[in-house]
């Protein structure tokens, strides 16, 4: 079944390079564009996509009022968001998943980083791009460091230790000689004993218990 790709961004060029990237890909589709924010919000509610990609900075409506109004809390039936942009701000990071956004890329991260980001979006996954992770997760507020409501298995804390380190499921399952799906059972269980909602969480979690060190 082919993932269905809404693409938002002000400049014509890079929402063809976007579409010719993701058009090579066999299970991807790009069925809508906009060049402006309230145009997004508009068409991307009555096409329903698997995942929008939203340029952060764009007329009528940026990439973090686009994320709100289509996936933000409160949101009825939200649309998975993954923010894009050249910017290399934290601000505009954190803004992004505050708003409820399911990943954030840069545009120079390359088509298969961007491929990578889509389908982990539609999975359910957070991809950040790996040049701002440890920097973002160094400047997100406190989550807290309550113990977990059930203890994490030797094999739960391998892979939180890895997640903390920006790990894909796939690199995490070659890691650990496993497979991708039963790295999506652990990191769901992670999640549920942590209460966090995604990966960023558990990283975060990770680094506030000593459970994972920052990496520069």
């Amino acid at each position: 079944m082919s993932l269905r790709v809404f693409v938002a961004d002000d400049q014509e060029v890079v929402r063809r390079t976007l579409r010719r990237f993701l058009e090579a890909e066999p299970d991807i589709s790009v069925v809508g564009e906009a060049a402006d924010g309230r145009t997004a919000i508009d068409q991307a509610r009555a096409l329903r996509p698997d995942v929008v990609l939203a340029d952060i900075r764009m007329p009528g409506a940026d990439g973090i009022d686009v994320t709100r109004a289509l996936a933000g809390p409160g949101v009825r039936a939200p649309l998975v968001v993954v923010v894009i942009t050249t910017f290399d701000l934290d601000e505009y990071v954190l803004r992004a998943l505050r708003a409820g956004a399911s990943g954030f890329l840069l545009k120079r991260s390359g088509p298969a980083l961007l491929v990578e980001a889509v389908r982990a979006a539609a999975a359910g996954d957070l991809l950040i791009s790996p040049q701002l992770t440890v920097r973002l997760l160094r400047h997100l507020l406190p989550v807290g460091t309550a113990a977990p409501e059930a203890p994490l298995t030797d094999r739960e804390l391998d892979i939180v230790r890895l997640v903390a380190r920006a790990c894909s499921n796939a690199e995490i399952a070659a890691e650990l000689f496993i497979t991708v799906g039963t790295v999506k059972t652990h990191v769901a269980s992670i999640q549920r004993k942590l209460h966090q909602p995604n990966r960023v969480g558990i990283a975060t979690w990770a680094w506030e218990t000593g459970v994972a060190s920052p990496q520069a």
